[in-house]
């Protein structure tokens, strides 16, 4: 079970981050790693754009994307003594974003992190330039996904969907990006919001 926004506890320092801040989010099996990941590719070079690894209670050989494992009691610990900038516990697991990436805004970059819709919430109130990027898929096509990558059961999977439906990702600063096709055809939308971004 999710717990209320982890990430609601006001400014992390006194500065206001001048950067840009990408949060993408959508349900298993929208494509998110793949997008990131693509995009990690596409600006190798470039110094603007950072792409932290999360923290996460899970095994680093578990699958999915690159992460930073962390056992339980280690990530309350951190969480605690505010080691991330955003931080949420969802489907039995601890995920954070470290901190470091406020010195990475306050230098004028855009920062791309995958993250719970959950957090959406305490990053609106905390961070001035926000970007929500919802990747999403149909019903289907995330069902098929999600059983191609073994991760989780049919109902699991079935759960998952119905929780991310339960809590729409809406407003100004949301941008969809529907990956039912084609990834590359996702990859370059994903590519030309982040571009948008050093312009």
């Amino acid at each position: 079970m999710a717990r209320p926004d982890d990430s609601a506890r006001g400014p992390i320092r006194g500065t206001v981050p001048s950067g840009t801040l990408v949060l993408v989010v959508g349900p298993s099996g929208a494509g998110k790693d793949s997008l990131i990941d693509a995009a990690r590719r596409c600006f190798e070079r470039e110094s603007r754009i950072c792409f932290p690894r999360r923290w996460i209670t899970r095994r680093e050989d578990a699958g999915g994307e690159r992460h930073i494992a962390v056992p339980d009691v280690d990530f309350d610990r951190l969480q605690a003594r505010g080691a991330f900038a955003l931080s949420r516990r969802a489907h039995g697991f601890g995920y954070g974003i470290p901190a470091e990436i406020v010195a990475d805004l306050e230098a004028g970059c855009a920062v791309v992190a995958n993250v719970s819709r959950g957090v959406i919430g305490g990053a609106r109130r905390r961070f001035p330039n926000l970007a929500i990027c919802l990747v999403t898929a149909s019903n289907g096509v995330l069902a098929r996904r999600m059983a191609l990558r073994g991760r989780e059961s049919a109902n699991e999977s079935e759960g998952r969907m119905a929780r991310a439906a339960a809590v729409p990702v809406e407003g100004g600063d949301v941008i969809k990006i529907v990956n039912d096709g084609a990834l590359d055809d996702a990859v370059e939308q994903f590519i030309g919001l982040l571009q948008g971004l050093l312009r």
